[in-house]
């Protein structure tokens, strides 16, 4: 059989999560208002509560821990990167997968990323498409992003609502539910 069609570069779809933060606010609905956190005397003032809603997927992500709007609005689109990256799945043809993003992480079959970086969000959801388009099979998954299985659990573990996802997903198939 000839899987040479597996080595060809293919154009991907670009997840929205994986959009630079002008585009993907383009997509978004932002709004302002009062909730309960931090601002003393001044909290019902001021509208430092920031709702972002993704328009086209209807996503949304909020924060309101912060006493400037600026960091609100820097917190929630992080909050909606992650949950766009748990929540929406983007298509994946057949051919070459990887992104230049993920080729530059993933090093000797270890990807190499903290949770707190900007790129996690994008790598999530490029390994969480993959991991759809193989049916939930993690190990067929991880010989597409040319990773390690235990890498790739790792990397959907580190953000707790995805592996409660690939878990729910899983158990739908008649798949047993996988641990970090």
């Amino acid at each position: 059989m000839d899987f040479s069609f597996l080595d060809q570069p293919v154009d991907r779809p670009t997840h929205p999560a994986a959009l630079d933060e002008e585009a993907l606010m383009k997509q978004c609905t932002l709004t302002r208002g009062r909730a309960s956190g931090p601002g003393g005397q001044h909290r019902n003032k001021v509208e430092t509560h920031i709702t972002l809603v993704h328009n086209p997927t209807g996503v949304e992500a909020q924060a309101g821990e912060r006493r400037l709007a600026k960091e609100n609005q820097r917190v929630a689109l992080k909050r909606l990167r992650l949950c766009l990256a748990t929540q929406v799945r983007v298509e994946v043809p057949q051919g070459e997968i990887r992104s230049e993003l993920w080729k530059s992480r993933c090093r000797n079959r270890k990807i190499v990323c903290s949770t707190k970086h900007a790129d996690f969000p994008s790598l999530l959801a490029e390994a969480l498409d993959v991991i759809d388009a193989c049916g939930y099979d993690t190990r067929k998954a991880s010989i597409r992003l040319e990773c390690t299985g235990t890498q790739l659990l790792r990397l959907v573990a580190e953000h707790p609502p995805a592996l409660v996802k690939l878990n729910d997903e899983r158990r739908l198939r008649s798949m047993r539910p996988l641990r970090p």
